[in-house]
C-alpha cells in the first residue's frame, strides 16, 4: 500500500498548522503550501519530521496566481507521483467598517478564497481523477451560511461561494473523488480572536450550545475524517462544526 501524500494550503499558521501537524500524527506524508510564513513553514517543518515518521515538504505559492499554482505543482509532482487528500485551507479576511470597503480588498478576498481554491483544486482534483482515488476537503465557514457579519462581508461571500464550489466539485469528479467542505464557528486561532475583547468573546459564546470556542485540533479531527477512508460514502456536503451556535 502506498503512503498517504496530502497537500494542505495555508498549512504553516494557524488553523492550518493544526491540521498539518494532525495529518502527520496519522502517517500521513505533507506538502505544506504557504505564502508570507516562511519562518513559521520552516520550523513547522523540522518540529513535524522530528517527531514523526512523514516526509514533509513545503512550498512558497500565492494560491491565487495561476503560474505559480502551477509551478508549485510542477515540484509536487517531482517529490511524489501520487496526492490522496488536499485540504483547501487558505484563505484571507480582510475585516473593515462596511463604508470602509474597498472594491480592491473585496477582490484581493475573492481570489484568494474563492479562486485560488478553484486553481488548486483543478490541478490536484484532475491527477486524483488519473488515479481513481481521492479526497478533497474545502474550508468553509458558518459565516457563509448562517452567521452575517458586515464588517466582514467579503470573506462571507467568498465562504457561500465555497460551498457551491464544493458542490461543483463534487458532481465534476465523481465518482472517483469525494469533495466535501468543513463550515466552522469561532475557533480559537491567533488571527481570530487577536482583536476581540473579553465581554464580546463571553457574549458570543453564550450563543453557543456546547458554550466556548473550538479548539484547532477539534476542526482538524472532522477534517481528518472526512478526508479518509471511514467517510467513504460522505460526499458533496458542507458539514457545520460550530457547537451548536445560534
Amino acid at each position: 500500500m502506498k503512503e498517504k501524500v496530502a497537500l494542505i494550503t495555508g498549512g504553516a499558521s494557524g488553523l492550518g498548522e493544526t491540521i498539518s501537524k494532525f495529518l502527520a500524527s496519522k502517517n500521513i506524508n505533507l506538502i505544506i503550501n504557504y505564502n508570507t510564513s516562511s519562518e513559521k513553514a520552516v520550523k513547522l517543518k523540522e518540529e513535524i519530521e522530528n517527531n514523526y515518521d512523514v516526509k514533509v515538504v513545503i512550498i512558497k505559492c500565492d494560491i491565487s496566481n495561476e503560474v505559480e499554482v502551477n509551478s508549485m505543482m510542477s515540484q509536487i509532482t517531482k517529490e511524489f507521483d501520487h496526492i490522496d487528500y488536499l485540504v483547501n485551507n487558505a484563505a484571507l479576511c480582510i475585516d473593515s467598517l462596511y463604508n470602509d470597503k474597498t472594491k480592491e480588498n473585496f477582490m484581493k478576498t475573492l481570489e484568494v478564497n474563492v479562486v485560488g481554491t478553484f486553481l488548486v483544486s483543478k490541478l490536484v482534483g484532475n491527477l486524483m481523477y488519473e488515479q481513481k482515488y481521492g479526497s478533497i476537503v474545502n474550508l468553509s465557514s458558518t459565516n457563509g451560511i448562517d452567521k452575517n457579519f458586515p464588517m466582514s462581508l467579503d470573506y462571507d461571500a467568498s465562504k457561500a461561494a465555497i460551498n457551491s464550489l464544493t458542490h461543483n466539485l463534487a458532481l465534476q469528479y465523481a465518482p472517483y473523488v469525494r469533495v466535501n467542505a468543513v463550515a466552522p464557528g469561532w475557533v480559537k486561532t491567533e488571527n481570530e480572536i487577536k482583536d476581540l475583547d473579553e465581554e464580546y468573546i463571553k457574549s458570543e459564546e453564550e450563543k453557543i450550545y456546547v458554550g466556548r470556542f473550538a479548539e484547532c485540533e477539534e476542526i482538524a479531527k472532522v477534517i481528518y475524517f472526512l478526508l479518509s477512508d471511514d467517510a467513504s460514502y460522505i460526499n458533496n456536503q458542507v458539514i457545520k462544526v460550530d457547537g451548536g451556535m445560534y
